[in-house]
């Protein structure tokens, strides 16, 4: 809460129906946050496009699987996974929020199930998952 609301200046912010930003500062911080083409997909890309080697962006591995690896090698079945330490949860990196911090856990938590079951779902039909 800013000093100007805590003084009763300005009406509390409320976040829109369904949100689960806690401020205004933290919604705008949510919508800016890439899914694509970030710094680092973009040198790995490059990397790997000047070894001469040919990839799919952002494709799915399988047809009927619904989620999207970074990169696709379909022929090699090789999926390459650039995960943010953030929403992946890397122990190392991550910090949960302390705002919100039930719904950070159980919202982190699932996608790091949903990691893991995209793992073993592509290594029992042969394919090889690469993540960073």
């Amino acid at each position: 809460m800013s000093e100007k609301e805590a003084a009763g200046e300005l009406p509390q912010w409320q976040p829109p129906e369904g949100s689960r930003a806690s401020s205004s500062a933290n919604r705008r911080s949510m919508f800016g946050n890439r899914n694509l083409d970030t710094a680092p997909e973009l040198l790995l890309r490059s990397l790997v496009h000047a070894a001469g080697l040919r990839y799919r962006v952002a494709a799915k591995p399988l047809p009927k699987m619904r989620r999207t690896a970074d990169m696709v090698f379909r022929h090699a079945k090789v999926a390459v996974f650039m995960d943010g330490c953030f929403w992946h949860g890397y122990p190392k990196h991550f910090v949960i929020p302390k705002a919100n911090r039930p719904y950070w856990e159980e919202k982190i938590g699932r996608n790091v199930q949903r990691d893991r079951d995209t793992d073993e779902r592509l290594s029992e039909v042969g394919w090889l998952v690469l993540r960073f």
